[in-house]
């Protein structure tokens, strides 16, 4: 087991390995987005809800690197409610302005799942399905490797510590840009194995002034074969400040 994870870790970090090389010789830009929204009540009801995003793109060549890191808190009346930490890499390699290689790997954090952790790795292709004048469609596909850690409580209810599977991995971003101050994005990702994964984000941003935007999103998550105490959909609205740079 030990050895399949070095194995993804190392697929998933090679490509942004190379491409340090060619940040040394320039050529390279870089980009993100950083997103905030909080909500904090007191009195007769007390709730704390804090959600966090940064996401960053480096360019160098033809190399692409994609950096996401996001977290989301929430505590009613002194209890937590929902706690998700969750942070991924994947590096592309074009071969043109339609077609490229990818290698990616993330891990998360979701202890209301009754899993400890969550780590997945893939490779494949990635193409541009369709290309207009002020949208994209991005698709990929390849295969991977998953594998979940059970917390203490689903260890000693099940009898085993851990689920592992290879898995067939999938990917669909829409991007369109409504007007020159307006985005609207649409990304699904699925992991089929011996269960299926799947999140779907839809998001709609509206600049505010400069490099600062709201931004609304819907968040679903799937996963066809729970834990038996568990719900197989779980669903996420957020409203946040975005700002690029």
């Amino acid at each position: 087991m030990k050895s399949l994870l070095g194995m993804a870790a190392l697929l998933a970090i090679a490509p942004c390995t190379h491409a340090a090389s060619d940040f040394v010789k320039g050529d390279a830009t870089f980009a993100g987005e950083a997103e905030l929204g909080a909500t904090v009540t007191t009195g007769n009801t007390e709730t704390t809800s804090v959600k966090g995003r940064l996401a960053m793109k480096q360019e160098l060549g033809k190399w692409e690197n994609q950096y996401l890191i996001e977290g989301l808190y929430k505590e009613d009346t002194d209890e937590v409610t929902a706690k998700r930490y969750l942070g991924s890499i994947q590096g592309n390699y074009r071969f043109d302005g339609r077609s490229y290689m990818f290698a990616t790997g993330g891990y998360e954090v979701d202890p209301f799942t009754g899993y400890d952790y969550k780590f997945n790795t893939a490779a494949g292709y990635g193409y541009r399905l369709y290309q207009g004048n002020s949208s994209f469609l991005d698709g990929e596909i390849g295969p991977g490797y998953q594998y979940q850690r059970l917390d203490s409580e689903q260890q000693q209810e099940l009898g085993y510590t851990s689920e592992a599977s290879w898995v067939a991995h999938g990917v669909l971003n829409y991007e369109l840009e409504i007007s020159e101050t307006s985005k609207f994005k649409q990304m699904f990702v699925a992991d089929y194995g011996d269960k299926l994964d799947a999140r779907s984000e839809t998001s709609v941003t509206a600049n505010i002034i400069g490099a600062l935007a709201m931004k609304f999103a819907v968040i679903v998550r799937y996963n066809s074969d729970p834990l038996d105490d568990k719900k197989s959909t779980d669903t996420e609205t957020n409203m946040t400040l975005l700002y690029s740079f």
